[in-house]
């Protein structure tokens, strides 16, 4: 039976996997110039969530499937073309695995820790995580969606000192497309690894690798 409470708490910003040290190419695109209000917040979210989004989402999606973690997580690299990223994603789902793990604890998660040693990438973690706490693959696809947006959200709060009642209204007019992203994501899985999303924001990857070579930076990534 699926339960609508461990969703909350999967998707819930407070849930300790790491993600609040994260802006999701926020902090980046601040400094160039593309996001200086809410609506160059929103215009952001927009293109990241049908873009990597839509990509993460179905690999969440694909694990909380059922889909082999192995191939998910190649898929995962073949899709991450950014070396920066790469390294960001398996410390996400490090930290993702340690706190499912403690919440959620069953064979599953404890086999892709273990074959995983340095750490899965996050979506596929997530997705397994969300399988273990009884939720399908539309659930964690709503989950990567809305830590897709609310991840830069939130950064833009801090980097901008945007009036979080503005972001927050960002998240709420993007709603409808995270539900869009979600049910594509649920579909693709359903039909196997070969026919997830790999939609690409080539502009993330490249100043993902600039962000990273930053002296000093609020962010991780």
């Amino acid at each position: 039976m699926v339960s609508r409470s461990a969703l909350l708490v999967l998707a819930d910003g407070r849930f300790p996997a790491g993600g609040h040290a994260h802006s999701g190419g926020a902090e980046a695109a601040v400094k160039s110039g593309r996001i200086r209000d809410a609506a160059g917040l929103e215009a952001f979210c927009r293109g990241r969530l049908h873009t990597t989004g839509l990509t993460s989402a179905g690999l969440a999606a694909g694990a909380a499937h059922g889909l082999d973690a192995d191939e998910l997580d190649a898929a995962a690299d073949a899709r991450t073309p950014s070396p920066a990223l790469r390294a960001a994603a398996r410390k996400l789902g490090r930290q993702m695995m340690r706190a499912a793990r403690a919440t959620w604890p069953c064979a599953e998660l404890d086999a892709l820790a273990a074959a995983f040693p340095r750490g899965a990438h996050q979506p596929v973690v997530l997705g397994v995580a969300a399988r273990a706490a009884g939720l399908g693959p539309e659930d964690a696809a709503h989950c990567v969606a809305y830590e897709t947006v609310s991840g830069p959200a939130t950064a833009a709060v801090r980097l901008l000192s945007l009036d979080p009642f503005q972001a927050t209204a960002v998240l709420a007019r993007l709603a409808p497309a995270m539900d869009l992203v979600a049910a594509e994501a649920a579909r693709a899985a359903r039909q196997g690894v070969a026919a997830l999303p790999a939609a690409s924001a080539p502009l993330l990857d490249i100043t993902a690798e600039q962000h990273a070579a930053w002296p000093v930076r609020l962010f991780a990534s």
